[in-house]
């Protein structure tokens, strides 16, 4: 192995930390590894209990491997970590799919369809985690207006009216947004 992409280290006291982050680069060294200087970093990430957030750590988020990780309740109340979709790979996803779909809009709508589905699924088989279903609805939504948007351009005529294109998703329908990943119950990840 030549590299190492991504990982965190997660500690509970601040001291350790440190102590790990000054030795970090010496040991990776000596396995012929560096870390990267930009991306290498600490990041205050606490929840306090008694009136909320830590003062030092108001508003602190991080990006790992396109999730934004944040502090948020769940619907029951709890302080949990949500893992939203980056904005930078959620923006990434759309001009994907928009320059797909200006590409090969003179493709007949089945293959037209049949790319964009395996597109949506492969998105929402990543990015499909408890938390993350409103920016994956955006998504949804937004594929959908691109692919109406490129199909209207196939000829000079006039564009694709929104009760033609509804018909259109009848007979090549996109798939929904979902869930894939749930988080799992604190008896089922001890197995």
């Amino acid at each position: 192995m030549r590299f190492c992409d991504d990982f965190v280290i997660a500690f509970e006291d601040l001291l350790d930390c440190r102590r790990v982050f000054a030795v970090l680069g010496k040991r990776v060294a000596r396995f012929g590894l560096t870390l990267h200087p930009e991306k290498t970093r600490m990041v205050d990430f606490r929840f306090c209990r008694p009136n909320g957030r830590h003062p030092a750590t108001q508003a602190t988020t991080f990006d790992f491997l396109g999730f934004t990780h944040v502090w948020g309740k769940s619907r029951r109340g709890k302080n949990v970590i949500y893992q939203r979709t980056a904005k930078a790979r959620y923006a990434r996803a759309l001009r994907s799919a928009h320059e797909w779909c200006r590409r090969f809009r003179h493709l007949p709508l089945p293959k037209q369809h049949a790319r964009i589905r395996r597109m949506m699924l492969g998105h929402f088989a990543y990015y499909g985690i408890t938390g993350n279903g409103r920016r994956l609805r955006w998504y949804a939504h937004r594929v959908e207006v691109t692919w109406r948007m490129w199909l209207s351009r196939r000829t000079r005529g006039n564009p694709i009216r929104w009760d033609r294109f509804m018909k259109i998703l009848a007979a090549y329908p996109l798939p929904s947004p979902r869930i894939v990943h749930r988080y799992a119950a604190a008896s089922e990840s001890v197995m």
